[in-house]
């Protein structure tokens, strides 16, 4: 049975498993190891990318390193992510942690549920029997031990594969000592990161003082900790970017190495042999053996068990080729039109299984005289890269697909049983080889065989490093030459033989050699069958690359049936790769006792552009050991050749290459720029000039110029020689004795701050971090991205289904600390995704470009992020600072010598009117007697039918009834406070009529909402305490929702003051109305919760003005249900003025976007609106009122009439942008401005206008026309001084509406005086102003209004309450928060706020929670690109998680607080490093 099948392999396994939790919860985990060995390697050897092979001591390096970081004992906050998210990332096999590796009192028995900081509390239990495990594990893999391959690869997945030596009986002892000590160390990390846990809801005050109990709040703490540590030394220097916003510039480094050694010269192989009876072309060559000895084998190719399948001799390949390159020729189209002409393309699309059929039709191409284009299967239509290559082919004019017979049946096909158009390839005609599909050529018909000449022979493909496809010609000269040279230095032999994985088809045919091809499926089932191949056959050379090696060497035990003794020459085709040493060292190491010969391994260095660049000789004596260097890293990041001595942790150990191919010259030029000569002890890119390279790249005049036409420059300014040099695209440098040693690709190189790493490097340096049971090892890739004007690295590999959040990530953040160390350099952002889900280049390995655009477009879905830009982002500007105050004198006489005037701006004069002392509750007694039928207010329900309405006469009668009421049943003496608790509509006017008819104080307060008692009722209850209000007037139905028992569990009902239901009012009238002894007696007081959570509330006073208009009514509970009421009823009404809020504007434009067309049909006209005003106190949102006219202008809407006004608690409308003649002004204004300021300068509190579309514009909106009786003026916050026109400051009102004061329950007359009554320090220090507490400038414009004097234009910029000061700047939250909306269309709405100066950023995420880590990256990189600042936090949200009030806006403090006493439920928290 399974469970039985577990039980036994747990048994076996147990030995090898090393344990990194605690000891008791050892036998419940089930392993999930896959259970063959075939399985093992194709899990772990699928890809092109994994040849990189760390040595040893790169290994003990990284382990030294992360030894030294956890002796500084600083703990990393881990992310938090909801339960769902992590049981869909590790797929089907996720397993729980179990409770019992925990300490008692944290998890249950029941627990399963991995706890945010479980990594953080689980204890290190250490014990001998733990170090016992371990060391078992390593010795007795490295003695071979017996046991069938599903046991090997089942302990392998599970013990470490760091050392390639591994299996090295003799090194048994070091190597448990090693792993021993490094478990050590791991366990003290354990142990130094056992930090506190804040579960039992600990107090902790935060930087405000404010009491919070939280895990969050402990995060960040722990996160400031970490960002508190001393980073790299300050940079001094920094360049102007475009403004005085000062980025930093990096500095060179005094003490970086530069180069010392002479200029070098270029070196030039040995002269190319000549032999008399050498074919004159490939094509003859082939026609020579297959004539002259047809019977001798040419290929065999095996099946995936290891046998022979088809042996192809060189007579079949003669006539099999010529029989296809007549069909090639006249069978394809018609005899007049022919499909395929000689010098045409054509594709050859074969697996690397058959190389049988390949090698027949590229014989038959080269016959044919047509060019073949080889390229990969494609799998499905939309394969990685695939795009690319049929763009390749499309620009070569390829027609023709030449397969083979199973490939042709394996290709996706569509209903039709046709083969459809892959994406971006050209139509193709897919033509099959095999000899039973063709038709034989005439006796007479033979090809035409020429010597080898300037035409092209075939195009090799090759990726870029941002994806793009580039054909590479051969010429059939280079082809032959190429082949003549790797002949001589090999010292090929007719009748070698050749056991083969690479394209040595070529060279076998140039010296009629045997090839025995392993295919790569047989490789992965047995690893070792290319040795046991090579003593089956007796070969002379092997082609390896060191992956092959590295495998050969975990699969190995004591075989009996091998013997290497018949190898003369082991080529390593990777051998250029820096990391193939370590394989090599331990291949030979291991193999020595089989007969391999140390000189015989031969490492080559080659690229497409220049094929085989260097070779390393197979010497016969063994005298002349190979060359190697101990490079250290410092000195390679400044392209600087140094043997390191003494910092013995970051070094690279590079091998030879052997030296330059014969007949061929080589020089080491510049990277970048003119191709100057290095130093002898500076690295570069190798460039060669020989007749054996590729010519172009097809059909790209302009980099085939560059790449292969080179003329290299002496530093005296000459050339190297006449003829053109091809660059390699390999770095490195030539060492003593002309020794070829390679360093890198140009490819994979990453300049960072001006030096520069290579990707290969960088991976080496993460597979070297220990455990490597998290990640796949040829599944990783590293690429840079450039944010804020430098590159920066990012890292992404495939997590294993099995590992745990916890596990991965502290393997995520050693991973940081040891490429930190070691390269110096840090990682911006590293990303681990579920298994198989990065793109795949067609042989299996990983593509790195379009894993970079993945990231890049927010679409890899990563299940773990990493972010670091508080380590690697160096360049930000310089934090502000403060410069001491210049006094308000000093700031005025500086205005008037610059000849600015000081920013004031009044309204029309109001002029003296006679009822300017009448008080409102008189005048509507006044109007019950003149007018009393006339209809002063009208409700509308959400159908748009009237609902109720009130004429004069009503209000007034209604009004006297509620004044009995209070004066009866309350009690009430004159100026008591009242609070009055009903929804928006007529009940509550004729409430707030009938207080100023008993002379008590309304305060209008917004019911708690009946689903969410909870969380609005303490709100009301708080109104009611902190005015004081002697009783609550209110509606039967909210009168009971006050009474019902979620109510009661809420607050205490107990401590209520009176409730009055008013649905049941007195029929007698009030005996006697109150009469106010003065105007300025207070009328009522008006609370509202500002957004940054204060309670603010207002004294306002008696006075008024009066007009003749019917009001009409909507609930804003009825628009939310019936977003086109609003309009429906302005239309059907015939409204000449609407007022608004911005969320009502939002609600109609999101919900009747689609649906204009059938409004109109509906008789919706707005044509008749001269104003609609959204009454607003924030900056004017240009976006929405631009949508909102563009929307309905179909529907009569005048662009002109959607205007905006801006008022603030202080000052009810201080300015409103009305034109014609409303009601409110008597002038019509003129159109709003809308003028650009630079954001950079605004965070520096000064005001610079730029041109639209500037880089870091940011468009204001001028608020509208300054109101009559009101003067504005700019004032410093700070100093209380005037400032200047186009200055940035804080908006000071004075006019007879203002509010005068905040009613204080408290005592803080400081604030009230302070808000109500500030004076200036400078100038006009008589007049008594209101503060607004909003920024803003003043601008005079051109325009002139009705009076002829120039328009004064008020532009809003931002509440200064919530500002966010950071790095010395201000910032408005908006700012920051549209820039993160424009990041990724997931991103539904966004909220920010400071936190111990961090910046917190919560995103609501409209779409799959596998998107939320995507838009970790991407929120980080767009806020330092466009404000420069570092996001601190990064949390993902469900959507409708920011709260947002009554007039639309965001509730910042609320979410905050919600936030660090962890309320929000997020789908993800990322804490950035």
């Amino acid at each position: 049975t399974q469970k039985g099948y577990e039980k036994k392999r747990s048994k076996l396994i147990r030995a090898y498993v090393p344990h990194p939790g605690g000891m008791e919860g050892m036998s419940h985990r089930p392993f999930f190891a896959p259970p063959s060995a075939a399985r093992f390697h194709r899990r772990r050897s699928s890809g092109t990318r994994d040849e990189r092979y760390r040595s040893d001591v790169h290994s003990e390096a990284v382990q030294a390193v992360l030894a030294r970081h956890v002796e500084s004992k600083v703990a990393v906050p881990m992310p938090s992510k909801r339960r769902s998210l992590v049981v869909q990332t590790s797929m089907d096999a996720y397993t729980p942690p179990d409770s019992s590796s925990g300490s008692e009192e944290e998890a249950g028995p029941g627990d399963d549920m991995p706890g945010m900081e479980h990594w953080m509390t689980r204890p290190a239990l250490l014990g001998p029997a733990h170090l016992g495990s371990t060391s078992s594990s390593s010795s007795s893999t490295q003695s071979g031990g017996s046991g069938n391959a599903g046991r090997l690869a089942d302990s392998l997945a599970h013990t470490h594969l760091s050392h390639p030596h591994l299996a090295h009986t003799h090194l048994t002892h070091t190597h448990t000592h090693l792993t021993q000590s490094h478990h050590v160390s791991r366990h003290i990390g354990t142990i130094a990161r056992n930090t506190q846990k804040y579960g039992n809801a600990e107090r902790m005050e935060t930087g405000d003082g404010v009491p919070v109990s939280s895990r969050v709040s402990a995060k960040i703490q722990q996160l400031v900790n970490t960002l508190k540590m001393p980073r790299r030394p300050p940079l001094r220097e920094f360049f102007v970017d475009d403004f005085e916003e000062l980025l930093e510039v990096q500095q060179p480094d005094p003490k970086q190495r530069r180069p010392e050694g002479a200029e070098m010269l270029a070196v030039r192989g040995e002269a190319l042999g000549v032999v008399t009876n050498w074919p004159p072309s490939l094509e003859a060559a082939l026609q020579r053996w297959g004539t002259i000895s047809p019977k001798a084998p040419c290929l065999t190719s095996l099946d995936t068990t290891g046998k022979p399948l088809y042996v192809l001799t060189y007579g079949k390949l003669w006539s099999r080729s010529v029989k296809l390159a007549f069909n090639i020729l006249h069978k394809l189209g018609s005899k007049q039109e022919p499909m395929v002409r000689p010098g045409d393309r054509v594709a050859l699309v074969f697996p690397n299984n058959d190389p049988v059929a390949f090698m027949v039709a590229f014989y038959g191409c080269l016959l044919a005289e047509v060019v073949p284009v080889p390229i990969e299967v494609p799998l499905t239509r939309k394969d990685a890269g695939s795009q690319q290559i049929g763009f390749l082919l499309g620009s070569c004019g390829v027609t023709v697909a030449l397969t083979s017979d199973a490939c042709h049946k394996g290709l996706p096909k569509s209903a039709t049983g046709e083969i459809p158009q892959f994406r971006g390839w050209p139509k193709l005609l897919w033509f099959v080889t095999e000899s039973k599909h063709l038709s034989k050529p005439p006796r007479d018909w033979f090809p035409h065989i020429k010597d080898a000449n300037s035409d092209t022979a075939y195009i090799e493909y090759k990726t870029c490093k941002d994806g793009s496809v580039l054909g590479v010609t051969v010429m059939r000269i280079a082809l032959l030459t190429h082949c003549q040279a790797l002949t001589q230095s090999c010292g090929y032999t007719e009748g070698t033989r050749l056991k083969v994985l690479c394209i040595s088809y070529l060279q076998s045919v140039m010296n009629m050699m045997h090839v025995i091809s392993v295919p790569y499926s047989l490789m992965k089932v047995n690893p070792l069958s290319w040795i046991q191949k090579v003593y089956h056959f007796k070969a002379k050379v092997a082609c390896v690359k060191s992956r092959d090696m590295h495998w050969a060497l975990v699969a190995h035990r004591e075989q009996k049936d091998i013997s290497l003794s018949s190898l003369r020459m082991l080529l390593v085709a990777d051998g250029s790769n820096p990391w193939s040493i370590s394989s090599c060292d331990a291949f030979l190491n291991v193999f020595q006792s089989k007969g391999l010969r140390s000189e015989v391994i031969c490492p080559c260095a080659s690229s497409p552009e220049a094929l085989t660049v260097a070779i390393r000789r197979p010497v016969e004596d063994s005298s002349q050991p190979p060359g190697r260097g101990v490079l250290s890293m410092q000195g390679l990041s400044y392209s600087v050749v140094r043997v390191d001595t003494e910092e013995r942790l970051s070094v690279l150990t590079v091998q030879d290459v052997g030296t330059v191919m014969p007949g061929a010259l080589v020089c080491v030029v510049k990277p970048d720029g003119v191709p100057l000569l290095c130093k002898t002890d500076e690295i570069g890119e190798l460039c060669v000039c020989s007749v054996a390279t590729g010519t172009s790249y097809y059909g790209l005049t302009g980099m085939t110029k560059n790449t292969f036409e080179v003329f290299p420059v002496a530093s005296g300014g000459g050339l190297v020689s006449e003829y053109a040099f091809v660059r390699t695209g390999l770095l490195g440098f030539v060492g003593p004795g002309g020794l070829v040693f390679i360093s890198g690709k140009m490819d994979g190189l990453i300049v960072v701050s001006g030096r520069r790493h290579n990707a290969d490097d960088i991976i080496a340096t993460a597979l070297a971090v220990e455990p490597m049971k998290f990640i796949y090892r040829g599944r990783i890739a590293v690429f840079s991205v450039t944010v804020l004007h430098d590159e920066r690295i990012v890292v992404v590999a495939e997590q294993r289904p099995d590992s745990t959040e916890e596990d991965s990530f502290q393997w995520m953040s050693r991973v940081l600390q040891a490429i930190d160390s070691i390269h110096g350099v840090g990682v911006f952002c590293l990303g681990l995704v579920p298994a198989n889900t990065l793109p795949k280049t067609p042989l299996g390995g990983l593509h790195l470009s379009e894993t970079k655009q993945l990231y890049l477009e927010g679409g890899l879905h990563p299940c773990n992020v990493l972010m670091c830009p508080h380590t690697c982002v160096t360049n930000l500007p310089k934090p502000r600072q403060k410069q001491p105050e210049i006094g308000p004198a000093s700031v005025m006489v500086g205005n008037l010598v610059s000849g600015k005037r000081i920013a004031m701006a009044s309204g029309r004069d109001l002029g003296q009117t006679d009822d300017n002392d009448q008080l409102l509750h008189k005048v509507l007694q006044w109007r019950s007697q003149t007018t009393p039928e006339h209809i002063l207010y009208t409700l509308l329900s959400s159908r748009g039918a009237v609902s109720s309405s009130l004429t004069c006469l009503q209000l007034h009668k209604r009004a006297e009834r509620v004044a009995a009421l209070l004066l009866e049943r309350g009690g009430l003496q004159e100026g008591d406070h009242i609070a009055l608790v009903y929804p928006p509509g007529i009940d509550l006017i004729a409430a707030f009529y009938g207080c100023l008819y008993a002379g008590c104080v309304p305060i209008t307060v917004r019911p708690p909402h009946p689903q969410n008692i909870s969380t609005t009722l303490p709100t009301v209850k708080m109104i009611v305490e902190v005015s004081r209000s002697a009783c609550v007037m209110t509606t039967a139905v909210i009168c009971k929702l006050l009474r019902s028992k979620e109510a009661v569990a809420t607050v205490d009902i107990r401590n209520w003051p009176p409730v009055l239901d008013t649905d049941d009012l007195p029929k007698k009238k009030s005996p006697a109305l109150f009469k106010p002894c003065n105007p300025d007696a207070l009328a009522y007081l008006d609370f509202s919760v500002s957004t940054t959570g204060m309670l603010a509330r207002m004294h306002k006073h008696i006075h008024t003005h009066t007009n003749s208009t019917t009001s009409i009514l909507i609930p804003p509970v009825e628009l939310e249900s019936n977003p086109a009421l609003w309009l429906l009823a302005v239309s059907q009404l015939r409204v000449r003025d609407t007022f608004c809020s911005y969320s009502v504007m939002e609600l109609c434009t999101k919900g009747l976007g689609l649906q204009t067309e059938a409004l109109k049909a509906r008789g919706l006209d707005l044509s008749r609106v001269r104003a609609c005003v959204v009454v607003a106190e924030e900056r004017p949102r240009m976006s929405l009122t631009h949508s909102f006219s563009k929307l309905f202008k179909d529907l009569g809407l005048h662009p002109r009439s959607v205007s905006t006004a801006f008022g603030c608690r202080v000052n009810l409308a201080i300015c409103l942008q009305v034109r014609l003649c409303v009601c409110v002004c008597g002038t019509s204004g003129p159109d709003p401005t809308t003028v650009y300021v630079d954001m950079r300068a605004l965070r520096h509190d000064r005001v610079r206008l730029v041109e639209r579309g500037s880089p870091h514009s940011l468009p204001l909106m001028e608020s509208g026309k300054i109101l009559p009786g009101v003067r504005i003026i700019i004032a410093n916050p700070e100093t209380k001084g005037p400032l200047g026109d186009s200055h940035l400051g804080e908006i000071w009102v004075h006019s007879a509406h203002n509010g005068s004061g905040y009613y204080s329950g408290y005592g803080e007359e400081v604030l009230q005086s302070d808000h109500f009554t500030s004076r200036l320090s400078f100038g006009d220090t008589s007049t008594v102003w209101a503060r607004t507490g909003y920024l803003g400038f003043l601008r005079r414009t051109e325009l002139t209004d009705a009076s002829g004097e120039r328009h004064d234009a008020l532009y809003v910029v931002g509440a200064l309450e919530e500002a966010m000061e950071l790095r010395g700047m201000r910032y408005h939250p908006i700012d920051i928060e549209t820039s993160v909306i424009r990041t990724h269309q997931s991103i539904m709405e966004c909220a920010v706020f400071p936190w111990t100066n961090l910046l917190v950023v919560v995103v609501e995420l409209e779409g799959s929670e596998q998107e939320a880590l995507d838009l970790v990256p991407m929120v980080t990189k767009a806020v330092l690109e466009e404000h420069y600042l570092i996001v601190g936090v990064v949390v993902v949200t469900d959507i409708g998680v920011i709260p947002i009030n009554s007039r639309g806006e965001k509730q910042r403090m609320h979410l905050r607080d919600g936030f660090l006493q962890d309320q929000l439920d997020p789908i993800y928290v990322a804490y950035n490093m």
